[in-house]
């Protein structure tokens, strides 16, 4: 390291992290195998780790797979997406789903192989320099976050930037930006984000369970493994620990000195949020006449109470109040009719109104 370099607090208290690990490795293969390790900025930008190593300029990093989205939209689904998977469901997808072929093949062209390398668990939704009140207060506002999430703040009027975490701080005192996602309150106050952008949102929408990732070098990897094979296996049990960004402690300051902070943003802006998260309607489909159940469903957001008719030809997709992931289509045969017993649950601590539930019984 340059004498003269002066690392900001994000890369020391990570490098932190990694000293640690390098020594549990070292003390694992009886000082065979050494980790040099180098904070972001050091050797490269952060920013730029993928590259450095594909390219063999350093033989691994720890980094999120989302922050190269601009190589590759494919990028941030092993990473995050906006209202995506939780960091259990990432850990499975991962571990029984097929998730490390698949992310093993795709980045085979960047001259890398990956290993998982943590969650952060579901992230806050960022420092705001300004109150944001409604949908209007996101035009034009500048603010940095990652992966696919500027893609979909874009359709409200947000210009997002992609910043490394070290780069955060000084951009939002000087107003470059006027927003600025992290991670959590541990985290964040460590940046003193606090500092300078007294409105701190939740939920982070855009990070249910950020997966992070170990990527090699694949001839160095394949190298590392011919050596280290009696002390390491190929494929190690994934590490599945989380930052301690939302724990109880962590949470303290948020009644204790930050007074605009803790805030969820309205309803009116997170469900914006979510139509803007949503692929484009074919042209095939919205041009179908709606259903009476169809426009009561876009009137009132959720699904009313009582019996559903449906005849031939007509079609139902319901989606489940507690588990995002659970749905249901409901298409009788030609010749036939089915009615579907619904329940509306309506609003509550945590039955917002604008989700529906279905109970999923045909009963005719």
């Amino acid at each position: 390291m340059a004498p003269d370099l002066e690392l900001p607090e994000v890369a020391r208290y990570a490098l932190g992290f990694f000293e640690t690990l390098s020594k549990f490795v070292s003390e694992a293969t009886d000082g065979k195998f050494q980790i040099s390790t180098f904070a972001a900025g050091e050797i490269v930008p952060g920013l730029q780790a993928l590259d450095a190593v594909g390219a063999g300029t350093v033989e691994a990093c720890h980094t999120a797979a989302y922050y190269y989205v601009g190589k590759d939209p494919t990028f941030p689904l092993f990473c995050a997406v906006p209202f995506g998977l939780n960091a259990r469901q990432q850990n499975a997808w991962f571990y029984d789903g097929g998730a490390q072929k698949l992310m093993d093949e795709f980045t085979k062209k960047f001259n890398v192989v990956s290993l998982l390398g943590g969650n952060t668990g579901c992230q806050m939704g960022g420092w705001f320099r300004k109150e944001i009140k409604e949908v209007a207060d996101l035009n034009g506002l500048k603010m940095r976050i990652a992966g696919l999430a500027g893609n979909v703040m874009a359709k409200l009027g947000v210009v997002p930037q992609q910043l490394a975490g070290g780069d955060i701080y000084p951009a939002l005192e000087k107003g470059t930006v006027d927003a600025a996602e992290w991670v959590g309150p541990y985290d964040d106050e460590k940046l003193g984000f606090q500092k300078v952008a007294p409105f701190y949102y939740y939920p982070g929408w855009w990070e249910g369970g950020t997966t992070q990732h170990f990527m090699f070098n694949i001839p160095k990897w394949k190298s590392c493994r011919r050596t280290t094979r009696r002390s390491s296996p190929p494929r190690p049990p994934m590490p599945t620990w989380k930052r301690p960004g939302n724990t109880t402690h962590a949470i303290l300051p948020l009644s204790n000195g930050w007074s605009q902070a803790g805030r969820s943003f309205a309803r009116s802006v997170s469900r914006s949020w979510k139509r803007a998260s949503r692929p484009p309607t074919s042209s095939t489909r919205s041009s179908r006449p709606r259903t009476g159940f169809q426009e009561g469903l876009r009137q009132h957001g959720r699904l009313p109470g009582g019996r559903i008719s449906l005849v031939a030809g007509g079609r139902i997709h319901l989606r489940h109040l507690h588990d995002p992931l659970a749905h249901a289509v409901v298409a009788p045969a030609t010749g036939s009719s089915v009615s579907l017993r619904c329940k509306n649950e309506g609003p509550g601590p945590d039955r917002p109104g604008s989700f529906f539930v279905w109970q999923g019984q045909i009963v005719s």
